[in-house]
């Protein structure tokens, strides 16, 4: 059993988790300064595999929030069948995905080693806050695209090509996505909504991806204790994820993007002037 601060820690963690997935603020920017003002005491190998896998927690809530509009098994006049608008749905989502799962896939590693530091953090929060302003203070892309039905495969691809962006830590993947497709002509809740669908294979291929690869080195060798504060984090992201994407989603009926820009600028100068201050 891990000891009453630690869980509380993993709480703090999951929150965390649960708001900056989704918005378009960062999760791995926030992560990076979390970890530093508060350490889990755990393994540095076991501290990356927890910061992947509460993403599963995070994308249990996407999955149950819409899962009759992602689910393809139909009931119709008593009988399933497979329906074809979201199998049409799907289509578009592998097509998004698939830029990002060929990139990351092979260079996964490498951008690790070589971007995830403090100040390539800080540089990207700082430039996507700025693009965010820019886009739509300047009402930037035609939001011709009004449901996520009217999207079509260009588009999804388009917003795919978007997504490449998120390998650069900082950048946000709901940033990119939700920036990208409000420059190719999505309306905010279009492409806020489609960012979350593209988010399920993503953070599941993610999460596994980096469970595979702590066997491969560690072996299943879990105690109870981190067996307890995966599950406590998880959990916690999922609640916290849920409120999130609720109140996005009604958020941006009536406002914009914008002040999340702000906010990344703002962050982004803290992370910069925290880790030059302690160097």
């Amino acid at each position: 059993m891990p000891a009453f601060l630690e869980l509380l820690k993993a709480v703090l963690f999951g929150i965390v988790e649960g708001v900056t997935e989704w918005l378009p603020i960062s999760s791995t920017g926030h992560m990076i300064l979390l970890d530093e003002l508060i350490h889990l005491d755990v393994s540095a190998e076991f501290y990356k595999l927890f910061e992947v896998v509460i993403q599963l927690g995070a994308i249990l809530a996407v999955i149950l929030l819409y899962f009759d509009r992602i689910w393809p098994i139909k009931k119709k006049d008593g009988v399933l069948t497979l329906d074809r608008a979201t199998l049409d749905l799907w289509g578009k989502i592998i097509v998004a995905c698939l830029p990002a799962a060929v990139i990351g896939i092979l260079f996964n590693d490498w951008m690790e080693e070589h971007f995830f530091t403090p100040e390539v953090v800080a540089i990207t929060l700082i430039a996507y806050g700025f693009l965010f302003a820019i886009i739509e203070n300047y009402n930037l892309g035609s939001r011709s695209v009004k449901t996520v039905e009217d999207i079509s495969y260009r588009k999804a691809f388009e917003v795919g090509v978007f997504q490449l962006f998120s390998l650069v830590p900082g950048t946000s993947r709901s940033g990119s996505t939700i920036m990208g497709g409000l420059l190719i002509g999505l309306e905010r809740s279009v492409a806020a909504e489609f960012t979350f669908y593209l988010a399920i294979p993503v953070m599941i291929g993610a999460s596994l991806l980096k469970l595979v690869k702590y066997i491969m080195r560690m072996g299943f060798t879990f105690n109870s204790s981190e067996l307890i504060l995966l599950a406590v984090g998880s959990l916690v992201a999922f609640v916290v994820s849920i409120l999130v994407i609720r109140f996005l989603m009604s958020y941006i009926k009536k406002h914009t993007f914008v002040p999340f820009g702000y906010y990344r600028i703002a962050l982004g100068m803290v992370v910069l002037i925290y880790f030059k201050l302690l160097n």
